[in-house]
């Protein structure tokens, strides 16, 4: 799930994506993906879907609610076996169809866990925030960090990325060099951290883990593949420490709210992407206000104000 953008140009976004809905397609050796048809401002062409090995396979991210979805993963291992299904993280457009290709395959479930927020909610939320949760998923198997599941001529290694959700986890292929990114890392757009689920603290975190990790191809939960995936991982972290400067700067003029930071920020945004902007505004002024680079009256939230501490 992505997060708007007002001007990205030191990221190198690749938006040619020509992957057709519900067609097979092998992107590596022993690696397929399978499109979801539900396009969005925030899903780009839809949900990417892989299918790891050949003969005894693994899914991982079998998509949102979708018997369409559901009907072409299982077109696409006729005659395989479905042995594991992998799940990064519990977004409506990732998790919601594993139960439909469990009861399909017997497959078991494999994930970081359950949804869950990155920090309890303040009474003064009264709105979800636009992240889509799928608080009905409960994987069959738990991992950890660092913990490796193998098939049939395959092994991932479970590799913890919270930030975009608290439970967020990418999939490392070691021996082929592959990182199964689900939405931390995307080849198209940013992604959007929305708190409470989100941290932006955990985002950067995460991404400056995996920009010191080997493998080199990310395969993401949207849009085309990542061929240098640590050197990108880099870009989104100074994209960050951009957008941080970018608030203070604003601030530095005077206080503000959200919806005027969003203005002053995302130029040209469209409308029906501004809630997710400003959730990502949040994001970053909840880590200013924990360092006390930022303050405001109360909980930091979206209808608060904000000014600089000095």
């Amino acid at each position: 799930m992505s997060e708007p953008s007002d001007t990205e140009d030191d990221i190198p976004f690749n938006r040619d994506f020509a992957l057709k809905p519900g067609i097979a397609e092998e992107v590596v050796p022993d690696v397929r993906r399978v499109l979801c048809d539900n396009p969005s401002p925030f899903t780009f062409t839809g949900t990417v879907s892989y299918i790891v090995g050949r003969g005894k396979v693994a899914i991982i991210d079998p998509g949102p609610d979708s018997e369409a979805h559901a009907k072409a993963l299982l077109d696409a291992v006729r005659g395989e076996t479905v042995t594991h299904i992998f799940v990064t993280h519990t977004h409506r457009d990732h998790s919601p169809n594993a139960a439909r290709i469990k009861a399909a395959t017997r497959a078991p479930v494999y994930a970081e866990g359950p949804h869950r927020a990155s920090r309890p909610r303040f009474e003064s939320e009264k709105h979800d925030p636009e992240s889509g949760a799928d608080r009905d998923f409960h994987p069959d198997v738990r991992l950890r960090d660092g913990e490796v599941v193998a098939g049939d001529g395959w092994a991932l290694e479970a590799v913890t990325t919270p930030g975009h959700t608290a439970n967020h986890m990418a999939f490392a292929w070691k021996q082929r060099s592959i990182l199964f990114a689900g939405d931390h890392v995307m080849g198209w757009s940013t992604s959007i951290v929305a708190p409470p689920d989100g941290s932006m603290v955990d985002y950067v975190a995460s991404l400056e883990k995996l920009s010191r990790r080997d493998e080199q191809l990310y395969l993401s939960g949207h849009g085309p593949e990542i061929p240098d995936g640590p050197r990108f991982a880099r870009h989104l972290v100074r994209h960050r420490r951009a957008r941080e400067a970018s608030i203070l700067h604003r601030l530095a003029k005077s206080e503000a709210d959200i919806p005027t930071l969003v203005r002053a920020i995302y130029i040209g945004l469209d409308p029906r992407l501004s809630g997710a902007a400003g959730y990502s505004v949040l994001a970053h002024l909840e880590d200013l206000v924990a360092r006390g680079v930022v303050l405001t009256d109360g909980d930091p939230v979206i209808g608060g104000r904000y000014r600089l501490a000095s």
